[in-house]
């Protein structure tokens, strides 16, 4: 039995590979940049003392990947925000394979223009090795979000880690893979 790609994915192997390798005259395919994961991860400021609040925040966040979402923990002490260690303040989800495509789909294609105001995503984002992350403002873009269950609107980081070694080459995969970049 053969397993069902994405669409995104799909996409990716019959067209951006070919694109790509045109552009940056790849002598190998692979040289090819390609998504090799997407983390999501959620940091909770006043809400950590909550024990409600935050396993919503965690419930919510695995709604949207749709994997489950593990709890981060503080590394030190921190008298000023009042932070002990080994306290919960956030949660994050690494996703890869298939998994990572389909919420990459939802991601482009539903939660982003659901965004008010959406004008695209800054190309200043990149970590320098060809890294991509942005923050969602809003959860209650992903359609997995019930806006009448919601007891806080919470945002989130989204970092999308590409096999590329610059990020000229990043952001050209990441342009044909879909991303609606702001034009400059």
């Amino acid at each position: 039995m053969e397993k069902e790609i994405n669409r995104r994915h799909a996409y990716y192997n019959e067209v951006v590979k070919k694109a790509l390798k045109e552009k940056f005259n790849y002598k190998n395919v692979m040289e090819i940049p390609k998504i090799e994961k997407i983390i999501l991860s959620l940091r909770l400021g006043k809400e950590k003392d909550n024990a409600k609040s935050f396993n919503t925040a965690v419930e919510e966040l695995s709604l949207i990947a749709g994997q489950k979402a593990v709890p981060t923990y503080a590394k030190k002490s921190v008298a000023n925000f009042k932070l002990r260690q080994g306290q919960k303040i956030g949660a994050k989800v690494t996703l890869r394979g298939e998994k990572m495509y389909e919420f990459y789909d939802r991601l482009i294609s539903v939660a982003l223009p659901r965004v008010r105001d959406f004008q695209g995503l800054s190309t200043k984002s990149f970590d320098g090795r060809g890294n991509y992350s942005f923050g969602v403002k809003e959860q209650i873009i992903f359609p997995e979000i019930i806006y009448d269950k919601i007891d806080t609107v919470r945002g989130f980081d989204v970092i999308i880690v590409t096999s590329a070694k610059t990020d000229a080459e990043a952001l050209e995969l990441l342009k044909l893979m879909g991303v609606p970049f702001k034009k400059n």
